[in-house]
């Protein structure tokens, strides 16, 4: 093989292997038991998205603030993080919840194309079409 097709089979393990481990404040996923013990204390609430390499991986983050809670949305460790907020607890713990599904759906339809376990699943409409 040519130093080309190891590199590019290289690079699609990487991608199908499991997630390196989180490291950080990150908090594992939860039951609904203990997001529900969560929301009451919403701030530092935390998860991380699916992927081959940390340095791509996005993390969302609730921290309180002086009018409510806000999400800091990161990609990698060195990212200057995009804020979204003020909001309740609750709406910001949910806020993550729903991005980390959307972030685990999105990786997993990837995944099964590359491999050929099925067709790319259609992305949502953009709400950006509305502006």
């Amino acid at each position: 093989m040519s130093i080309a097709t190891d590199h590019a089979l290289a690079t699609i393990a990487s991608i199908l292997a499991p997630p390196e481990p989180a490291r950080g404040k990150t908090k594992p996923m939860l039951s609904d038991q203990s997001a529900v013990a969560t929301r009451r204390e919403a701030a530092g609430y935390s998860k991380t998205g699916p992927g081959p390499m940390a340095a791509i991986r996005i993390q969302w983050t609730v921290r309180h603030g002086d009018d409510g809670y806000y999400v800091d949305e990161t990609i990698g460790a060195d990212s200057v993080p995009v804020v979204i907020g003020p909001m309740g607890g609750d709406a910001a713990v949910e806020f993550v919840d729903e991005r980390a599904r959307e972030a685990q759906e999105r990786f997993a339809a990837l995944k099964n194309e590359m491999i050929g376990h099925g067709s790319p699943m259609p992305l949502p409409a953009s709400h950006d079409d509305d502006k």
